[in-house]
């Protein structure tokens, strides 16, 4: 799998500042403000076409854009209901495809609830979910990395030692570490360089230095509560210290 060499900075979707905002737009305004990553934004459902991807991944290439995908919201791979599990594993499937056509470089997915599962259970759930998922992209030709995200909600499952649980030892995984969701979870207690720098300190010490060199980072202001994250804010908005995070 291709490793990226040196650091993108990117917005989530299209900058607010796009003109008449679209994908295309999007990329063209990420590279107006001196960006070079963009993460697409399939949160509420997989839309795009054969064609638009493969517009949209020529003009990343012109431009210099590292491209990324956020999965729909509507996953839960722990869910009681095959039905609603075999859905979320599709929409991750599809995001993945669509991703991989349009030059994405990896797609990141919110697993789930812990509902009446312990978090070992859950881990091992995920953990065989994301293992069939690989198998059938890679099958398909499908090359991308699957990076399930560290989550904000202590009702969530995906505190960092369960994500990275999950991915251990399996080609094509990696996680996804949020910042700002791990500032919530922890009810504002991670908030400086030590322990920023001890989460990254973690990650490399379970899966390696690899999983450092070829890290994708979410990074934004949050609100949290009892429960961990309430709503994400801007980042002059919200109490995470987000230049100890970019020194970590």
């Amino acid at each position: 799998m291709d490793v990226v060499n040196g650091l993108f900075f990117g917005t989530a979707g299209i900058p607010n500042s796009t003109p008449k905002p679209s994908t295309l737009n999007g990329l063209r305004r990420i590279h107006e403000l001196g960006l070079n990553a963009m993460e697409i934004e399939f949160v509420r459902g997989v839309r795009m076409s054969v064609n638009a991807a493969s517009e949209v991944r020529e003009t990343a290439r012109n431009l210099g854009i590292l491209l990324t995908v956020h999965a729909p919201y509507y996953i839960n791979l722990l869910s009681t209901d095959g039905n609603k599990v075999e859905a979320s594993i599709k929409r991750i499937v599809d995001s993945a495809k669509t991703g991989y056509l349009a030059g994405a470089w990896s797609v990141v997915f919110h697993p789930g609830y812990y509902g009446g599962f312990t978090s070992r259970e859950c881990i091992e759930r995920v953990r065989n979910h994301v293992k069939g998922i690989i198998k059938q992209l890679v099958d398909d030709g499908v090359k991308i990395w699957i990076r399930p995200e560290i989550m904000g909600g202590l009702a969530e499952f995906g505190s960092v030692e369960e994500i990275v649980s999950v991915v251990e030892g399996i080609d094509y995984a990696l996680p996804c570490v949020d910042f700002a969701h791990i500032y919530a979870r922890s009810k504002g207690r991670v908030n400086n360089y030590e322990e920023f720098s001890k989460i990254l300190e973690y990650v490399e010490k379970r899966l390696g230095s690899y999983a450092i060199k070829n890290s994708h980072i979410h990074l934004s202001g949050i609100e949290y509560g009892d429960r961990g994250e309430v709503r994400h804010l801007n980042l002059v908005e919200s109490k995470i210290n987000y230049k100890e995070v970019i020194k970590a």
